[in-house]
């Protein structure tokens, strides 16, 4: 049995075995270090420590220092942004003495908060929790491990996880800073950018990439109504590519040389959706000081909302009075301020049976369905899944130094069978991921992830009836999938509504989405 020591930050060292080996944890420390999308990268930090320690479920909690509180809405097994204060039970413990707690029945644990069990519905028994330090030795944050899925969890499983979480931290506060770096010089971006693609004619529309007939209507409608001052609703599943829609509508537009604003009315409680949208005054609050809010950032251009039905139906009458108007008042204001911006709003979700429902109002809806772009998902587009399989590999070939780097046939027709549930999103994911786990030049079958490559994904999920026989065990499976893939569309991805209309608990769907893949 091999044995290796890595050097940690603050020169703690670690002793593994090579249950996992060398080569993982390098790719694992690659994958990271190449991923510079904050989201993107913490959603592979959560996967990935789940995979690592063959656990059911992972988390992974940000401190916010100005409130004292961790969040997070990267947690495998919700969707939930959840927050808490940092001082609260094991996690608030880690953080604060920066050591890792492993326990194997979590509610014996006096220090255990089971608040955040009674959010998701779901069951902590046995967790490592590791706090996640930055190259200073402070901590950010703390992941936590749940679950083991067979047996308990060793000291092999605490040690690869400790040099994993060594590293997450580097890589989110490296992408956290870049990010921040980048939101600063958007503006000059785009501004070149525009000057660049004006020189040659047609500006952005080529980044859909596809020449299916569905995806060519998205085109044509994009060309047609890009110039006109109408509001656009743009609808589709997780994944499909709403934002980059939503872009070249502006870019494409007489406004493209004014600012694109996005905001993500899910990202944010309440209270701070309102001030970050509409803007505040100051001494509204002890030490508030006067801000400009998303609309008015957008005076000249576009604002983007993003996962628009989250909004509280009272943001929802602020924004239509906003769209009727166009002026808006801050909170805390008196006067009202002109604005001048085309609006456009995504949903994953029906936005008539969220009218049926009393969550979103009707008003606000037929106010912005003036123009609707439907973006379809990749299951509806599988001639195309080659084509982007190569373009994404291509983009990350030339990142990290395989610019030769393709697909074998066998690769390539698995990626083309699957039924991608999480989209163009998922289908980038893994070719990153597939292009650093690799050898050679050539992705392989045994490069593409098991769940892909499962011949279980290769059944016609369009039709009842398969081409071969079945045994009673695929019947039941493809069943399954087809239930649970149904009623997730029909609850817009709600895997708590899912659970109800199927049946099942919350986390018997949880189990079943895992096993199957989707």
């Amino acid at each position: 049995m091999i044995e290796y020591k890595i050097k940690k930050v603050g020169g703690k060292k670690l002793t593994v075995t090579s249950g996992i080996g060398r080569s993982i944890l390098f790719n694992l420390r690659s994958m990271m270090r190449m991923e510079r999308d904050i989201n993107s990268l913490l959603d592979f930090i959560v996967t990935e420590s789940a995979r690592i320690a063959n656990s059911d479920r992972a988390s992974l909690f940000l401190y916010d220092e100005k409130r004292h509180q961790f969040w997070s809405k990267i947690a495998l097994g919700t969707t939930e942004v959840i927050r808490f204060d940092a001082d609260l039970g094991i996690a608030g413990k880690v953080f604060k003495t920066g050591k890792t707690i492993y326990t194997e029945d979590a509610y014996k644990e006096k220090s255990f908060n089971p608040s955040i069990d009674k959010k998701t519905g779901l069951i902590t028994k046995s967790l490592i929790c590791l706090p996640l330090k930055n190259v200073d030795d402070k901590a950010i944050g703390i992941l936590q491990v749940l679950n083991k899925i067979d047996g308990v969890f060793t000291k092999e499983d605490e040690g690869i996880l400790e040099i994993f979480a060594s590293n997450a931290a580097v890589a989110i506060e490296n992408a956290t800073l870049i990010d921040e770096l980048e939101e600063s010089k958007t503006l000059l971006q785009q501004e070149n950018h525009i000057l660049k693609q004006r020189s040659k004619g047609k500006f952005f529309v080529n980044n859909i990439i596809g020449s299916s007939p569905k995806i060519n209507e998205v085109v044509r409608i994009i060309e047609k109504i890009a110039n006109s001052p109408l509001d656009v609703l743009i609808s589709g599943e997780s994944g499909t590519g709403k934002e980059l829609a939503a872009r070249m509508t502006h870019y494409n537009s007489s406004r493209s040389e004014a600012s694109f604003v996005d905001i993500n009315c899910a990202a944010l409680p309440e209270s701070l959706l309102e001030s970050e949208l509409f803007g505040i005054e100051k001494g509204v609050a002890t030490g508030v000081d006067k801000r400009e809010g998303k609309i008015e950032q957008a005076n000249g251009g576009t604002l983007f909302l993003d996962e628009l039905c989250e909004m509280s139906l009272s943001a929802q009458a602020k924004l239509l009075r906003v769209l009727q108007e166009r002026k808006v008042v801050r909170l805390g204001a008196k006067k009202s301020i002109d604005v001048d911006m085309r609006v456009v709003g995504a949903t994953n979700k029906d936005l008539l049976n969220e009218i049926q429902k009393g969550n979103f109002r009707e008003d606000l809806y037929y106010r912005l369905n003036v123009v609707h772009i439907h973006m379809p998902s990749l299951k509806e587009l599988r001639e195309d899944i080659p084509v982007l399989a190569k373009h994404f590999l291509s983009d990350i070939g030339q990142k990290i130094g395989k610019d030769q780097i393709r697909f074998s046939l066998d690769a390539l027709n698995s990626l083309s069978n699957y039924s991608w549930p999480g989209n163009v999103r998922e289908l980038e994911n893994e070719v990153k991921r597939a292009s650093i786990m690799t050898e050679g030049d050539i992705i392989g079958i045994t490069d593409i992830s098991e769940h892909i490559r499962n011949p279980i994904d290769r059944v016609n999920w369009g039709n009842d009836i398969t081409d071969g026989p079945q045994t009673l065990k695929e019947t039941v499976q493809r069943i399954e999938i087809n239930m649970i893939k149904d009623a997730l569309q029909k609850t817009g991805g709600n895997k708590e509504r899912a659970s109800e209309l199927l049946g099942i608990t919350r986390q018997g769907l949880f189990k079943k989405i895992k096993r199957y893949g989707l």
